[in-house]
């Protein structure tokens, strides 16, 4: 008896990752915006005022999962442009492109709420500050890869071009995540590290976690979303896509 094949590679076609898109997309949808309501009910009505920082603290569970996602965002971002880059395949740099408006507002929210809470903590709205410099620089990265590809016609070429540009600001990932650790910063250090125990009550590190998987399911719907309409506006001129339109 013969084990039927198995095609790993099936959805790496724009024609089936977009029907695949397009069932999956919603659940994660959905599953995001459950998350979310549920994290932000710990934040702002379940956790306890924090001791030192009163509730001025409470921004951090919006701010820190944007942060951190602005920088996984990127490094996934880098990774399918660079896989498209190097094999030439037409669903990596899709993919690429659909991560982009997503890391932007991740970025652009970790700069806003950092912000909001620096203000009351620090005294002003924004200063020079190692992680928050480096972390404008990539919101700069992001709309960069955004404005290369629209301004070029020819979709390879935009995809090359976002992709170079792309793998050169992956060096600016770790520099966001370490400036605390290599520089004389205003900015606090981790309150959750895997090498040792939370600085922060139980309450409010289940509203953090939750608002980062929350975050993570959004990303996900988002791209899933967004590469679907990329797949229809590249893929125009095939018969499928005439059909599915229709």
């Amino acid at each position: 008896m013969t084990t039927p094949a198995i095609h790993w590679f099936k959805y790496a076609s724009p024609q089936n990752f977009y029907r695949l898109a397009g069932r999956l997309w919603p659940w994660f949808a959905i599953a995001a915006a459950t998350l979310m309501g549920i994290g932000l009910w710990i934040a702002f009505f379940v956790a306890p005022v924090d001791a030192q920082q009163g509730q001025g603290y409470r921004i951090i569970f919006v701010h820190v999962p944007a942060s951190q996602m602005s920088m996984f965002i990127y490094l996934i971002m880098a990774f399918w442009a660079g896989l498209g880059l190097a094999f030439n395949t037409r669903l990596s740099s899709m993919m690429a492109s659909a991560l982009a408006p997503t890391g932007a507002l991740f970025a652009f929210l970790s700069l806003v709420t950092g912000a909001l809470w620096g203000k009351p903590m620090w005294g002003a709205w924004w200063v020079w500050d190692a992680r928050l410099t480096s972390t404008l620089i990539l919101l700069f990265l992001y709309l960069g890869f955004l404005a290369l590809q629209s301004s070029i016609d020819d979709p390879r070429r935009a995809d090359k071009a976002g992709a170079v540009l792309a793998l050169v600001g992956v060096v600016n990932v770790p520099i966001i995540y370490f400036s605390v650790q290599w520089w004389n910063t205003l900015h606090q250090g981790a309150s959750v590290s895997l090498t040792r125990a939370p600085s922060m009550a139980n309450t409010m590190l289940w509203g953090m976690l939750i608002m980062v998987v929350a975050f993570w399911l959004y990303a996900i719907a988002m791209a899933l979303a967004r590469v679907r309409n990329i797949i229809l506006e590249r893929e125009r001129h095939t018969e499928w896509v005439k059909h599915a339109v229709e």
